[in-house]
């Protein structure tokens, strides 16, 4: 093996280094140091971030990608880390090996690794990253013998071991129950590339003509990927990367290496829409890794390019536990649903107290990054503080009253600047009001409305909008109650904006499914929090009004249903895309009540309440 700088401002492919200074090719790279390493007949241009005395971590890019794709990430990651990234052998701006056809089996591929981590990081192990075929490669290096001790850690994204692969096929063959058959069905359908790629000659004139014209233009249409494509050089890339599969699949599918054992802890980081690869691929990967951490995310297959901000987030905290410690642990959050919601950003209104500072704890201990809100800006700054200690890699605090149009357009603006684009909203925030409909005045209404509704209505259209112009999806959640589907005629007012906001979350659910966006209503029954010591009563003296409130708080109390129940359901509705979720025995009686027996609904509105 044998390494140069490489001080030109570039070269085409197939050539040798350049003689005239420059910089790294690509503009999504601008900045970085660039060097040539020279292995196996080949020459792979390697490009360098952040201080080379922190700890290394090497992206490896998939197929028929550059390591232009990971231009985000390695910005995100330089500030903290030493981040590599090549060109793998035939890509971008390393050279192709001569004769193509056995060039780019893993064997030569790890030949390749072993290289450029020698070169940019001789006496210190290296944390890999992959992508697609950056992964599949990625795993054979974290599973042979020559490259153990020299790695790290290792975060797998979109791209499983051939190997595993391999012994996951013959299970399902060798015992073939319904499911298992439909597992594989299902992934020999999401397959139909690879089989294409294994004809010749075709997918070469395919890359060099309208497909690889298009290709930029079909990714930025079905996986929203951000506009333009990273390189130039992808006909090119694609025609010799079609090798990657010729030179391997058949072969490790055949033959799977029974010793196929990561040496290494591992990341395994799922995006839930891939619509090339199953999740059940994953199904028994521990026996394979030992030391793993699993991560899902509601996203495609290129989140290099469609969520470069998860991506820094989880990569950075897992190759941080690794270089302060124990790294096969959960990483920073032990709630039953971290693998899904570690590192997203959320954000929760009406945080300081009660469902809403529930809720947002909730998220904290899966790992989630919480932005806390509510008009109290202390209440929401205590929020935060418990959110990071309870597990949260970062939480905020920010003070807003949500029936505010133009402060509601700022906080938008702000956590999409300063935190990124919010993954999972929950409007939470209300106020209670009680009395009858005549008793109620215009005031009382337009109190009750401004918070209740029009803060909903604000809440998911300036950060709806954000998450569908992402076009990665996402999840809303409005606390609507069991007032919404049971009339009272004393709670007219409460009762007309939360059937409002079920009304509104079923009609965004319909408008937003489409872009991947689930919507949920959450309806509580008689929960003990704050609201009834802060709920008005229409009609009534001060000292009746704060009666009243005492007397509620203390029926609510001997109810004692706490907000951490309607907080789990909260995150229960998020995985599973629930509708509307009906909370306490109570709300859900009243649900199926008005369902099936509306006349007696309408009869319980009659009685009259104790005072």
């Amino acid at each position: 093996m044998n390494e140069r700088r490489g001080l030109g401002r570039g070269r085409g492919k197939g050539q040798g280094p350049s003689s005239a200074s420059g910089q790294a090719a690509g503009a999504g790279l601008r900045g970085a140091r660039e060097r040539w390493v020279r292995t196996g007949g080949v020459e792979l241009c390697v490009a360098e971030l952040g201080d080379p005395t922190q700890p290394t971590v090497i992206l490896v890019h998939g197929y028929p990608d550059s390591k232009e794709v990971w231009s985000e990430v390695a910005r995100g990651l330089a500030g903290r880390f030493h981040v590599v990234l090549y060109d793998v052998r035939g890509c971008g701006r390393s050279t192709a090996p001569k004769p193509l056809r056995g060039g780019f089996t893993l064997e030569k591929l790890t030949d390749d690794f072993r290289a450029v981590a020698d070169a940019v990081s001789p006496d210190r192990p290296v944390h890999v990253v992959g992508h697609d075929w950056g992964s599949v490669q990625a795993w054979e290096f974290a599973t042979v013998r020559r490259t153990e001790g020299r790695i790290a850690s290792f975060t797998s994204i979109s791209g499983p071991s051939l190997d595993h692969f391999g012994h996951w096929v013959k299970k399902r063959l060798a015992r073939p129950t319904p499911r298992r058959t439909a597992q594989l069905l299902n992934q020999s359908a999401k397959s139909w590339y690879v089989y294409l790629l294994h004809t010749p000659v075709l997918p070469e004139l395919a890359w060099k003509g309208p497909l690889g014209k298009r290709w930029p233009a079909i990714l930025q249409r079905v996986e929203k990927t951000p506009g333009g494509y990273p390189t130039a050089s992808l006909p090119a890339d694609a025609a010799h990367g079609a090798w990657l599969y010729r030179d391997n699949v058949r072969a490790r599918l055949r033959h799977p290496r029974a010793d196929a054992y990561a040496h290494c802890p591992v990341q395994l980081i799922t995006p839930t829409g891939d619509m090339f690869l199953s999740q059940r691929l994953y199904d028994d990967l521990e026996q394979w890794a030992p030391q793993l951490v699993r991560r899902t995310l509601p996203a495609k297959h290129w989140v290099p390019r469609t969520r470069p901000d998860q991506l820094v987030s989880w990569i950075a905290e897992f190759v941080t536990a690794k270089e302060e410690g124990d790294p096969a642990k959960e990483i920073a959050a032990s709630g039953p649903y971290a693998d899904r919601f570690g590192g997203q950003l959320v954000l929760v209104t009406g945080a300081a107290s009660g469902i809403g500072r529930a809720t947002a704890f909730a998220f904290a201990e899966a790992g989630a990054r919480i932005v806390a809100v509510d008009r109290d800006a202390e209440g929401a700054a205590r929020t935060a503080d418990m959110a990071r200690l309870i597990g949260a890699p970062h939480a905020w605090g920010e003070a807003v009253d949500v029936s505010d149009e133009e402060a509601m357009e700022k906080l938008a603006d702000k956590v999409d600047a300063e935190y990124g684009t919010v993954d999972v909203l929950v409007n939470n925030a209300g106020i209670g009001l009680s009395g009858s409909f005549m008793e109620t005045g215009a005031e009382d209404w337009k109190k009750v409305l401004d918070v209740n509704l029009w803060g909903v209505i604000h809440g998911c259209r300036v950060f709806g909008k954000r998450m569908a112009d992402r076009g990665q999806g996402g999840h809303i959640v409005n606390t609507a109650s069991a007032a919404a589907f049971s009339p009272s005629r004393f709670l007219p007012a409460y009762s007309t904006s939360k059937a409002a906001v079920l009304m509104l979350s079923e009609c965004l659910r319909a408008e937003l499914a489409g872009q991947g966006i689930g919507v949920s209503a959450i309806c509580p029954g008689f929960v003990n929090t704050s609201i009834t010591s802060t709920a008005r009563f229409a009609g009534v003296s001060p000292e009746e009004e704060k009666r009243r409130q005492s007397k509620a708080t203390r029926l609510y109390g001997r109810r004692n249903y706490p907000p951490e129940k309607v907080a789990d359901a909260i995150l229960r509705a998020v995985v599973r895309n629930q509708a509307v979720v009906p909370v306490t025995p109570e709300a859900r009686g009243a649900h199926l009540l008005s369902r099936f027996t509306p006349r007696a609904t309408r009869a319980l509105a009659r009685l009259k309440p104790p005072q």
